[in-house]
């Protein structure tokens, strides 16, 4: 146990959040079983320790464990529960949960059996707290952590300390809003260069980017989808190739039968392996209103620019980019459907919207919203495209 007292020391000491992410004042941490999801790379580790540095530095009652180590092949969690309560234990914080065998059954009899004990954990976006756990419907409180929104990059990169807006703020008075930051900052110049590297935050490390991201996305597929979907390892390169053929194809309704064709197998597998990516928030599934899966969207994205940056760099879609950015931003809080002729999304059922890229003129119908690319202010129903970067 000691070991492991150590090592939460020694994170605690050296992990340095560089932005504190908004979900922190979002989460009830008085609740007893706490779930963080989130895609790989957006920061879940370093959240956890955020969350011990702030408010139990130098306490040992709060205890960070990663269930990675292998003394959990050996050991329980609830064991582990029982001796960290016997030595006046009361926070565990448990990182990559789905890494032991039966861990929402452990979850829940910590539960059960240690009242007087807070748990909170991180796990893949895979993960299915309700639908595939009924052990823990109803007592855990899942959130998901998100990847930096333009906001939070632009905050880290300027020291500013710029607050987060709804949409309605930002439809009704992005005038007002826009300046409010222009005087402090320049969005634009740094826009491009959070489309192509600023969701994930590594890529603040000193290693390249694009490297890191293409591990990243190799992992969600061989770890994240396979164990936690238990697929056989055999079938891994038919999903690789899917995602990279959805990303070539670019943002349309996909032809399932020639993928099917293309990685030899069903239509029906094919839509479920869709439906993975789309877990793994590795893609997004773009549907007609009304429409939901198991039907086919009405077109598929990559789940963030940084992404379609990453898959497939010869081949890169302005429009596509940009729309991809606002479907990401919007994503947190909004249905996003695809828009009718001439459009590019429908939000909430009611929200006609058009990403234009530069140089391009609109015929201005007042019942569209249109999202303008480099426009530094908008006026009216003309909206600067960055400022939907402060959604989150």
């Amino acid at each position: 146990m000691e070991a492991f007292y150590k090592i939460h020391e020694y994170l605690l000491t050296h992990t340095e959040a560089t932005v504190r992410r908004e979900l922190m004042d979002e989460i009830d941490w008085n609740d007893r079983l706490i779930g963080i999801k989130g895609t790989r790379g957006v920061g879940k580790t370093t959240f956890l320790i955020q969350y011990a540095q702030e408010r139990f530095r130098g306490d040992r009652s709060c205890l960070y464990v990663n269930m990675n180590n292998l003394y959990f092949q050996g050991k329980s969690l609830t064991a582990f529960a029982e001796e960290f309560i016997r030595r006046g234990g009361k926070v565990l914080l448990i990182d990559q949960v789905f890494k032991i065998p039966n861990w929402s059954h452990q979850l829940r009899e910590c539960y059960d059996r240690f009242p007087q004990l807070k748990m909170v954990f991180t796990g893949t976006s895979v993960m299915r707290l309700k639908e595939e756990n009924p052990e823990l419907n109803g007592i855990a409180k899942p959130y998901n952590l998100r990847g930096f929104s333009f906001r939070e990059y632009l905050n880290l990169k300027t020291g500013n300390n710029f607050r987060s807006y709804t949409l309605e703020e930002i439809l009704t008075n992005h005038e007002q809003i826009a300046r409010t930051i222009l005087p402090k900052v320049s969005p634009n110049a740094f826009f491009q260069n959070y489309l192509h590297h600023g969701f994930y935050p590594f890529f603040l490390e000193k290693r390249n980017f694009s490297e890191n991201l293409l591990k990243t996305m190799n992992a969600m597929m061989e770890v994240d989808i396979l164990i936690v979907q238990q697929i056989e390892l055999k079938y891994l390169a038919k999903i690789k190739k899917l995602l990279y053929l959805l990303a070539v194809n670019g943002p349309q309704a996909p032809n399932v039968s020639k993928l099917a064709e293309a990685i030899q197998t069903s239509r029906a597998t094919v839509m479920n392996y869709i439906k993975y990516l789309a877990d793994a928030r590795l893609i997004n599934m773009v549907y007609n209103p009304g429409d939901s899966f198991p039907k086919k969207p009405a077109k598929i994205m990559m789940h963030n620019t940084n992404l379609v940056y990453g898959i497939y760099p010869v081949k890169v879609d302005d429009q596509d980019v940009l729309e991809t950015f606002l479907a990401n931003a919007l994503w947190k809080d909004h249905t996003v459907n695809k828009g009718g002729k001439g459009l590019s999304f429908l939000v909430d059922e009611k929200l006609q919207m058009r990403v234009c890229t530069e140089g391009i003129r609109v015929k201005n119908n007042p019942d569209v919203y249109y999202i303008m690319h480099r426009r530094e202010l908008g006026r009216e129903n003309q909206i600067p495209l960055w400022l939907f970067g402060f959604l989150y």
